[in-house]
């Protein structure tokens, strides 16, 4: 495959920076809903979640390119891919995978036990990441942020975009949501890529304890490092739409029970056929960005309480 250097246009929302690709064609409000699978355990989730993959390496030939979801989301996936990349069943599946992360808090140490990649080492373990054939997170121990995140899409983007953009839901203020770390009034719109989100005490406080909910192997040092974090490094609108399928977990509704409000929203809200509401609506709630998507699946706990 020739590489091909992009070009990115930016945008500035609010201090939040966006980055997209010249782009004519049209916003489409076209709604598909939320269909959520209700399943009994974090394991079942987890193992449907991997039968995601297993279907779509049946269907494709040649690499597959995946987004890795951190917290508690993917964790049971994660641990299964640890134990096939272990036990060596299904190494051709592996070879196959290139693996990008979706967002991470910046600056900050590539080590910092609060950094997801860190937390993805410690489960999949370190015969996954040998057997895989790349693996790409987000470089958050630069100067130049926006460069390196330049350079990250351009290599997702080299490579044809994401097969599954493995996805969770994470609950805002208003009973609002957020998707990857597309927060509320960051002003993305359907052709941002990527951007680079002010970071606020809220996103910090939910990703430390979520980690630590996790089982993450984190100390004080680290702790202090996250919380200086000024960033959020997120995928943007554009990753999620273009994605050919979207894969959504929420599974932490007993440590984050602001889900069950927010979730139900997301699931009950019918989005405008009007461009210019459809973009308020997304603009106070990403979490809707999962609606526009012909081709995602939500899986979840009862504890979430889906009706």
């Amino acid at each position: 495959m020739t590489e091909q250097q992009l070009q990115f246009t930016r945008q500035e929302e609010h201090d939040n920076v966006w980055l997209s690709h010249l782009n004519t064609s049209e916003f489409s409000t076209e709604d598909y809903g939320v269909k959520p699978l209700v399943l009994s355990s974090e394991a079942e989730v987890g193992q449907a979640m991997l039968q995601e993959l297993y279907t779509t390496a049946a269907n494709k030939e040649g690499d597959i390119n995946i987004a890795l979801l951190g917290g508690r989301g993917a964790q049971e996936l994660h641990r299964l891919l640890g134990e096939l990349a272990k036990s060596g069943e299904q190494d051709e599946l592996l070879a196959r995978l290139n693996v990008f992360t979706q967002d991470a808090l910046a600056p900050m140490n590539m080590a910092n036990g609060f950094s997801f990649v860190r937390d993805f080492e410690r489960i999949l373990g370190a015969d996954f990441f040998k057997k895989i054939k790349s693996f790409t997170p987000m470089q958050t121990d630069t100067a130049d942020l926006e460069s390196a995140l330049k350079a990250y899409l351009t290599k997702l983007e080299n490579l044809g975009g994401l097969d599954i953009f493995f996805i969770g839901h994470g609950p805002e203020n208003n009973q609002a949501s957020h998707l990857a770390y597309i927060k509320p009034f960051s002003g993305a719109q359907w052709h941002h890529v990527a951007g680079i989100i002010p970071i606020s005490n809220s996103i910090l406080e939910h990703h430390i304890n979520k980690f630590k909910a996790g089982g993450s192997v984190v100390n004080e040092k680290d702790e202090e490092e996250c919380r200086s974090a000024q960033f959020i490094l997120t995928l943007g609108p554009a990753a999620i739409l273009k994605a050919k399928k979207v894969v959504q977990s929420v599974v932490d509704a007993d440590s984050a029970p602001a889900k069950i409000k927010t979730y139900a929203k997301v699931l009950n809200t019918k989005i405008s056929s009007d461009p210019i509401e459809a973009e308020k609506q997304l603009n106070e709630n990403p979490g809707l960005w999962i609606r526009l998507h012909s081709n995602a699946k939500s899986f979840v706990l009862p504890d979430l309480e889906v009706q």
